[in-house]
């Protein structure tokens, strides 16, 4: 059956690098979730929870914190997406939508652990914890949000395991790919 004009099948068959985007921020999603799950683990003994939390209370606020992490992370890379993003991406723009990707979780992050320490009073770091005395944001929460999404970051471009080739978009001319695999073809 023939593709109509304008329809989505036409666009990914003449498009180059079509379809990238998506399993690109599902790669950097997925490593994003499980670095910060790893990381919330072996900061929260920085936090006062760490000493007069149990071990349920403990889970909990690490399961939860993952979970906003995530939320930050998405919240992060579409608005980065939505203002710096082109439809070939992360082909163009890969840098300029990193960087805003890391600084808006940067600032989000200050945001949040100077209105949950300083007003709401719903955390609070322990001796510790490194404090950034012009940001007062403890050391590790800001650097989990410039690491986590730049690991993350590298981790979505690299070769597809297995294959031992590149994103399609990084390195192969539409020509010569498959669309409905999204990544260059032996042909």
């Amino acid at each position: 059956m023939k593709d109509l004009p304008g329809s989505d099948a036409a666009a990914r068959k003449s498009e180059p690098g079509a379809g990238a985007w998506l399993s690109t921020l599902r790669r950097y999603l997925l490593f994003v979730a499980a670095g910060n799950l790893v990381w919330e683990s072996a900061h929260i003994p920085l936090y006062t929870i760490w000493e007069t939390g149990d071990w349920g209370e403990i889970v909990f606020a690490v399961v939860h914190c993952t979970g906003g992490d995530i939320l930050i992370a998405l919240s992060a890379i579409v608005l980065s997406l939505l203002l710096a993003g082109r439809a070939d991406w992360p082909a163009s723009r890969f840098g300029l939508v990193l960087v805003l990707t890391v600084l808006f979780g940067v600032t989000y992050t200050v945001f949040s652990e100077w209105l949950n320490i300083e007003v709401r009073q719903a955390w609070a770091y322990r001796g510790a914890m490194p404090v950034i005395p012009v940001l007062g944001a403890g050391l590790s929460p800001v650097l989990q949000w410039i690491l986590v999404p730049l690991a993350g970051f590298w981790w979505a471009m690299r070769p597809v395991s297995g294959t031992g080739r590149y994103r399609e978009t990084k390195f192969t001319a539409g020509a010569d790919r498959d669309p409905s695999q999204g990544i260059a073809s032996d042909r």
